[in-house]
């Protein structure tokens, strides 16, 4: 299990110094604003990373009218991750209140604990990520 420690305000603090690879996984919006296609309309990039590594497992497009991918999105999604190392990780992070109704019933169906947490303590793994995708992809332009 995952040992976090505490900062002042006594929330739990993830590093990924805390993991090893594979142990434990977060799904989480790659993009600030909507990627905008000229034929598909508008979509968010839905990343899964490895909590220790911070390697980019896979992802997918969700058009801006649903919340979270569907039930084989989230499969395809949790397949992707699992073919670099043809294994799950334990944990799957998600952040508190987004990907609630079909990712975290298709992970604890694979064997998965899923845990919420803040997004703010998901930032130290995915901020370099989404800087990386704002600079390839633009703020909001249309791609």
């Amino acid at each position: 299990m995952w040992d976090v420690g505490l900062h002042k305000t006594s929330t739990p603090v993830l590093h990924p110094n805390q993991f090893q690879v594979n142990e434990a996984w977060l799904v989480f919006r790659l993009n600030d604003a909507p990627v905008r296609t000229e034929t598909e309309g508008e979509f968010n990039c839905i990343a899964l990373m490895d909590a220790a590594s911070c390697f980019i497992l896979g992802s997918v497009l969700v058009p801006t009218s649903r919340q979270e991918p569907t039930k084989i999105e989230a499969r395809r999604l949790l397949k992707q991750g699992w073919a670099h190392k043809k294994e799950l990780p334990k944990t799957l992070f998600t952040p508190t209140g987004e990907f609630t109704k079909v990712l975290p019933p298709e992970a604890q169906r694979q064997g998965i604990t899923v845990v919420p947490v803040p997004e703010d303590q998901l930032l130290l793994f995915i901020g370099e990520a989404r800087e990386s995708f704002k600079e390839h992809f633009g703020g909001s332009g249309t791609q």
